[in-house]
């Protein structure tokens, strides 16, 4: 087996590791994708988010079908989420645009990215003591304010993605159980997960128009994190969540400061 066919089977087992641990928590795809090219592979920070985004798209969108059959997804959260994170991410890929992403985004990207993976570690460790923190001005689903508070956390969303390729998942999560607490939990899964389709898709096809992702790579992700995702979905009623969650956080910090030294 020559290295290049070697290499390829390489991304198709990372695609399968990290669409597996998507699958089980929904946290894991910029997280640990972006970082995993960056690191192990050598893929330039633009391209590993270009790449991952279109990636995300795709393996979110199978999650999405998974939730919308289950319908453990709210609708209405979703139109919120989107109102905010659409227009700030077309705001970032146009500035990206004017950045010259070729020559000036490698060091923004990896601050950028540093950042969002420990604020998701951090979000994975303290999120019960964020809970149990939480305003109780945040309970009534249906008022203005909390629909202002969606929209909001969207905007940022949507320049994170559009960045890094991070802001979703176990942020995502995080800030939806804060906003919306009697929710249940799948349901708050699967209105993240359905919400990262339009904006990754979007991100993703600004990178692409950028000249900033590797359709070759993106296939080669693909046929390893299609089942992964699946896989992962069947297994995650067994897998004790506190160690998960911790593992996972360990590693976005590992992950963040290796980025960053």
């Amino acid at each position: 087996m020559d290295l290049i066919h070697l290499t390829n089977w390489l991304y198709s087992g990372a695609g399968f590791c990290v669409g597996f641990l998507v699958g089980v928590t929904g946290v894991g795809g910029g997280s640990l994708m972006t970082p995993l090219l960056i690191l192990a592979f050598g893929v330039h920070p633009s391209i590993a988010v270009g790449t991952d985004l279109l990636y995300a798209a795709i393996t979110k969108a199978c999650g999405t079908v998974v939730h919308g059959l289950y319908r453990t997804i709210d609708w209405r959260i979703v139109g919120w989420l989107v109102a905010g994170s659409i227009p700030t991410s077309a705001l970032s890929l146009l500035t990206l645009f004017y950045l010259d992403i070729g020559v000036t985004s490698h060091e923004l990207i990896t601050k950028v990215l540093s950042g969002a993976l420990i604020a998701t570690a951090a979000t994975l460790l303290l999120r019960k003591k964020a809970l149990a923190l939480r305003p109780s001005v945040l309970s009534d689903t249906n008022s203005r304010r909390t629909a202002a508070m969606t929209v909001a956390f969207g905007a940022v969303v949507g320049v994170l993605v559009s960045i890094s390729s991070v802001g979703a998942g176990a942020i995502g999560v995080t800030a939806l159980m804060l906003i919306y607490p009697h929710l249940p939990m799948r349901r708050l899964v699967g209105s993240d997960i359905a919400h990262a389709v339009p904006l990754t898709l979007l991100a993703g096809i600004g990178h692409w128009i950028l000249g900033s992702t590797d359709l070759h790579l993106l296939g080669s992700l693909l046929i390893g994190s299609l089942p992964g995702v699946f896989l992962g979905g069947r297994v995650s009623i067994g897998v004790p969540d506190t160690a998960l969650r911790l593992a996972l956080a360990a590693t976005l910090i590992i992950t963040a400061v290796r980025l960053l030294f």
